[in-house]
């Protein structure tokens, strides 16, 4: 995948250069997301973090829509987020910043009022998980409406590693909260398609046959009196 330039790259070792700059900065700046994960989760024994979850039909349960994405409820699930976040982070960070920049907070709000909306009564919601679900359907609603092959790439690469998450979006398994997902997969799709011209696009290449077809001189239409006109005439005399 090449950076997004206005012209075709001219120097491919400045290009590589430039591609390895872009996807290394994506991934610093995923990783120091999970590390601020990891730091909220060393810290939830010090408060209530229950209190900070979204609890459903509750008014007081509407604060977590603001702060339970960044609670988990066990180390294996702190850390399946993590390497969901680590990985579709640094894959929308080097191919969309602009278009994450408006799906991360659809996907964040709409994830937390799913679950408060959705939710049973008595359940408590928690986790990045509806979050890291708009991602990856931000990168699919991308691929399908871009249709350049750098979107493509990414849609078929974050559903070859994450293709199981689209069926989290509805019930499923006990404790896996499916409202949120929803909620995410929602906000991500808006985003995607609210961001779908904010990351310019790769130039287009043109070949050489394409310009050779374009010499090509049209067939001109003809009329019919030029076709009359065409036409031989015998005159016989009697």
């Amino acid at each position: 995948m090449h950076l997004h330039t206005p012209a075709p790259p001219i120097d491919p070792a400045q290009q590589s250069r430039l591609d390895r700059r872009r996807w290394r900065r994506a991934f610093n700046v995923s990783l120091v997301a999970v590390l601020a994960l990891l730091a909220v989760y060393s810290a939830q024994p010090t408060f209530d973090a229950g209190a900070w979850t979204v609890r459903p039909h509750v008014v007081d349960g509407l604060r977590g829509v603001a702060t339970a994405p960044l609670l988990h409820g066990s180390v294996a699930h702190v850390a399946s987020n993590s390497l969901g976040l680590l990985a579709l982070g640094t894959l929308t960070i080097a191919q969309y910043p602009r278009a994450l920049l408006r799906t991360v907070p659809l996907a964040w709000i709409g994830s937390g009022l799913a679950a408060w909306w959705l939710g049973e009564a008595g359940s408590a919601h928690l986790g990045a998980s509806g979050v890291i679900n708009g991602m990856l359907f931000m990168v699919l609603t991308l691929g399908l409406v871009r249709r350049d092959r750098p979107a493509v790439a990414a849609a078929m690469l974050g559903l070859t590693l994450f293709g199981g998450m689209l069926m989290s979006v509805l019930p499923h398994e006990p404790g896996i909260s499916w409202q949120s997902h929803l909620g995410g997969a929602i906000g991500g799709v808006i985003g995607g398609l609210w961001g779908r011209r904010s990351d310019p696009m790769p130039p287009r290449v043109r070949y050489s046959w394409e310009d050779d077809d374009d010499g090509i001189d049209e067939p001109v239409a003809e009329t019919p009196s030029d076709a009359t006109r065409r036409v031989p005439v015998r005159v016989t005399w009697g």
